[in-house]
C-alpha cells in the first residue's frame, strides 16, 4: 500500500512556501499516525507569473522543490509530486525541469488532450499532450477527473453523503454543462461498448499505457465495486475509442 498526502499552499503563506510546505505535511501526518509518506503533492494550480492562489513556476521550482526535497532527505516522503493544474505551458515547464516524480493529471472523456490532440475549437482546455512531457521526464502519472467529478456518470443526482458538484476541471465552464456533454457520450452503452457511462470513464482513463493508477471518488461500497469490476474489465477496445472520438467530434466550435 502506497500513501500520499498534498499541500495547497495558502496565498497568504507565499512568502514563507518552505515553512508553510512542512507545516502541511506535519499535519498530515500526524492526521495519519505516520512517521512518512509515500508521495506529497503540491495541489496550487501553476502558472507563468502565479498570482491569486496559484504558484508561479519560479515559486514551484525556487521555492516549493526545494522544500520538498528537504522534507525527503529527513525522511517524511518518498517521492515528489504535483498536480497538473493551471497554465498548460507553465505545467510544461516544471514537468520538463524533472523536479517531481509524480504528476497527478486531468485525464477523461471530455478532455483527452494529456494524451492527443483536441479538434479546433474545441470546449476544454488544451493540457498539450502532457503525457509526451511526463514520459520524457520519467514522471509517473495518477489520474484525476477520470470522471469529470461525477459529470461522466450521466446523471446531475449525486450520493445523499457525495460532496457537493465541483468546479470543472480541464473541461466546461460547469459542472451542468460536463453533465450535458457526458450525456452526449451514451452510445458507448447503448451500442454495447460498455455497460454504463461510469464504466466507459474508468476504463477510458486506464487504457492509456502513461497512466499509473487513477483516483476514483467514491460515496458508497457499491461504488467502489463498480470501479473495481470496470478495472478488471481492463482497457477499452479500440472500436470503442473510434466511437468516442467521432461523438467527441461533435463538440468543436461549442461555448466552453
Amino acid at each position: 500500500m502506497a500513501v500520499g498526502t498534498k499541500v495547497r499552499v495558502p496565498s497568504g503563506d507565499f512568502g514563507g512556501i518552505a515553512d508553510a510546505v512542512a507545516k502541511s505535511l506535519e499535519g498530515s501526518l500526524a492526521r495519519l499516525r505516520l512517521d512518512r509518506v509515500d508521495i506529497f503533492h503540491l495541489h496550487n494550480a501553476i502558472t507563468e507569473t502565479g498570482g491569486g492562489e496559484s504558484l508561479s513556476v519560479r515559486q514551484v521550482l525556487g521555492d516549493v522543490v526545494p522544500a520538498f526535497e528537504r522534507l525527503r532527505q529527513q525522511g517524511k516522503t518518498r517521492f515528489l509530486g504535483l498536480t497538473a493544474i493551471g497554465d498548460t505551458a507553465a505545467l510544461h515547464q516544471v514537468i520538463d525541469a524533472r523536479a517531481f516524480d509524480s504528476a497527478q493529471v486531468v485525464y477523461n472523456m471530455l478532455n483527452p488532450s494529456a494524451a492527443a490532440a483536441l479538434p479546433a475549437n474545441y470546449p476544454a482546455q488544451d493540457y498539450g499532450r502532457l503525457f509526451d512531457h511526463t514520459g520524457a521526464a520519467g514522471v509517473g502519472v495518477v489520474g484525476i477527473r477520470v470522471l469529470a467529478g461525477g459529470a461522466l456518470s450521466g446523471s446531475a443526482e449525486r450520493h445523499p453523503i457525495a460532496s457537493p458538484p465541483p468546479e470543472p476541471i480541464g473541461t466546461a465552464m460547469s459542472y451542468d454543462a460536463d453533465v450535458v456533454r457526458a450525456r452526449r457520450l451514451m452510445p458507448l452503452v447503448n451500442e454495447g461498448f460498455a455497460a454504463s457511462l461510469t464504466e466507459a470513464a474508468t476504463r477510458f482513463a486506464l487504457s492509456h499505457p502513461a497512466m499509473g493508477t487513477i483516483l476514483v471518488g467514491m460515496a458508497s461500497p457499491q461504488q467502489f465495486e463498480d470501479a473495481l469490476a470496470a478495472v478488471e474489465k481492463g482497457p477499452l477496445s479500440a472500436a470503442a475509442f473510434d466511437r468516442l472520438t467521432a461523438l467527441r467530434q461533435a463538440f468543436a466550435g461549442e461555448s466552453r
